[in-house]
């Protein structure tokens, strides 16, 4: 929690200074005279002189000169000043005047802004110039570096004035997404550092826990992806082996920085070299895993000996496995011993997460407006390299933010399998596929039997979810589906068509609850529909026909229950039709109590 001390120095602005209170956390007024609700100081100097790093921010209101020359005599450098800001008594800027980017001035800065309505008047070069704030970039997403404060100022001069600078991003995560996302003019991406020509460039700048050889300034961002299993004989000395492991790990070819957890079997977990390696990586977490959790995973130096005592087939390596959640090993076991009769084990894995391999996104193109899909979702879209979508079910203008030498394909005239097999050659290659479903993938999305294939071949893949259409009619009716007091109940159904329906889940079983219903795919089928609702809704039931919803050609036709088949037959709706049934469509009446003065909840007694 940031400790923010205000200094009032206009004392007419006390109403600013405490709505900037109440915007941050832990933050007490200050001034030389007594109003209430604040701190009196006998002098702005000496208070700052003894309690300026004791404040993680200082927000001057008034003049922008009695901030500077209050400030001037205590400034050291930008890693150990906390962040200052002046205010004007009017309200109208708000100025990072110290510590931009280290000391979170200029966030700080637009947060104040935002919450009094004044304008941030942010100089910093890369804010300015939309560039990367290289010395805060790690601290934002995790990353370690061992970049010297002074080498980190010349290499954020090269960068800021644009020097051709070579990207390497060998693991992925949000801050690699980030970075890829907004690449400077300057910058070229590579995922491999043997294809960097080093001569073409003045920077490097990596996200990789791999050491490398370079001939031109470096800056190496460490993530934490390096899963460290080890094994020992029981209640050996750890006198030195903390120093050796590391040494070996430096002399495979990585960083130590990016070590991100210890693990070890439950027989080991009060062993003495587990402290001593926590201790040796302060910021490692310690996992330690049942027998059980590890039996099953193959290591490739199984051994029988080790499985009598502990019931693994190999600690070092099935413990680095579990905890890097299936990574491949970088460094197999390895055998050590320091002192006579006290052996040890470790093995080193690379999180699988972080991996740079092949990765499958499941994406819920949302119900057809471009604009509704999440921003997550087209994310993925402008980075993928293969995009297939669901054929005409998916607007292909959801496809244009599509980066450039990406493969587009609709799947509309693909079979699974060839659908599969256009997928795996992008995996296999280390790319990102999107694989891009109409509504809300868990929806009638047939994404089952795509998993099954991923499943079975062990593939990365992850799902975005998307807004479906059955969300998009009750916006477009402007209804609430569900009514206090009268239906509570939302059911996502079809109608019996080629696909036969289970027997419990007969439409007309289904309309006995009386709820709202939204029925899929059944426009070719709506009398059968109209028939089984009938036997349990009343005739004059309000009904939707809701044709392309969100789409540029949207239609909707409201009625009465005894009349949905001749509105969707008369209208010649098709197979992109939703189906609403039930009294909650355009119902005004049963309110909640949420808002009534006399119910109370936890935010208002």
């Amino acid at each position: 929690m940031k400790k923010t001390a205000i200094i009032l120095v206009s004392e007419t602005s006390l109403a600013l200074a405490q709505i900037i209170a109440k915007e941050l956390e832990e933050t007490e007024i200050y001034t030389k005279s007594q109003l209430e609700g604040c701190t009196q100081i006998h002098s702005y100097s000496h208070f700052i002189r003894e309690h300026f790093t004791e404040r993680d921010a200082w927000v001057f209101i008034g003049a922008l000169g009695i901030c500077v020359r209050s400030i001037a005599p205590f400034i050291t450098n930008k890693y150990a000043d906390p962040a200052v800001l002046a205010v004007d008594s009017t309200a109208r800027f708000v100025i990072p005047v110290l510590s931009g980017h280290v000391g979170g001035a200029n966030e700080l800065s637009r947060q104040i802004a935002a919450a009094i309505g004044a304008e941030a008047v942010v100089t910093t070069q890369s804010d300015n110039t939309d560039l990367w704030a290289l010395d805060t970039l790690g601290a934002k997403y995790g990353w370690k570096t061992a970049v010297s404060k002074g080498e980190m100022n010349r290499l954020i001069a090269l960068f800021v004035n644009k020097k051709p600078t070579a990207l390497l991003l060998e693991t992925k995560d949000d801050g690699t997404s980030y970075l890829e996302r907004n690449l400077p003019e300057h910058v070229r991406l590579y995922t491999r550092f043997e294809d960097i020509p080093q001569k073409e460039f003045a920077l490097f700048i990596a996200v990789t826990p791999f050491h490398y050889p370079t001939d031109i300034p470096t800056l190496c961002y460490r993530p934490a992806v390096l899963h460290v299993g080890v094994g020992c004989r029981k209640n050996i000395s750890p006198e030195g082996i903390p120093a050796y492991i590391e040494a070996e790990v430096e002399k495979a070819g990585f960083s130590p920085l990016s070590i991100a957890s210890v693990a070890s079997i439950e027989l080991k977990k009060d062993e003495p070299l587990l402290k001593a390696l926590q201790q040796r990586w302060p910021e490692a977490s310690l996992r330690i895993y049942a027998p059980e959790a590890l039996r099953d995973i193959e290591v490739p130096h199984p051994s029988e000996k080790v499985y009598e005592t502990t019931g693994v087939y190999g600690v070092a390596e099935a413990a680095a496995i579990k905890s890097a959640d299936g990574g491949r090993l970088l460094i197999e076991k390895q055998k050590g011993m320091l002192a006579e009769g006290e052996a040890f084990t470790f093995a080193v894995a690379l999180d699988a997460v972080a991996s740079r391999i092949g990765h499958i996104e499941i994406v819920g193109a949302g119900p057809g407006d471009p604009d509704l899909i999440s921003v997550k979702g087209r994310r993925f879209l402008e980075q993928a390299d293969l995009i297939l979508y669901a054929g005409s079910l998916v607007p292909r203008e959801l496809t244009f933010c599509a980066k450039k030498g990406a493969l587009i394909r609709s799947s509309a005239a693909l079979t699974l399998e060839e659908q599969f097999e256009l997928m795996k050659d992008f995996y296999d290659r280390g790319l990102l596929v999107v694989r891009l479903h109409t509504g809300d993938p868990c929806i009638y999305g047939a994404i089952q039997e795509q998993m099954n294939f991923f499943d079975k071949y062990r593939m990365n893949y992850h799902i975005t979810p998307g807004i479906s259409s059955f969300q998009a009619a009750a916006a477009a009716l402007r209804s609430q589906f569900t009514i206090p007091e009268k239906v509570q109940t939302i059911i996502l159904t079809r109608g019996e068509g080629r696909t036969p329906m289970p027997e419990k889940e007969k439409l007309h079983l289904l309309a006995r609850s009386q709820s709202t219903m939204c029925i899929f795919l059944s426009a070719a089928v709506v009398e059968q529909v109209q028939e089984e609702l009938l036997q349990c809704y009343p005739p004059e039931t309000p009904v939707a026909a809701c044709y392309k919803l969100t789409w540029k050609d949207e239609r909707i036709y409201r009625g009465e229950l005894k009349d949905l088949a001749r509105i969707v037959k008369d209208n010649g709706l098709t197979l992109t039709t939703m189906i609403v049934v039930g009294e909650s469509i355009d119902n005004r009446q049963g309110l909640s109590r949420l808002y009534a003065h006399e119910f109370k909840h936890l935010f208002r007694k």
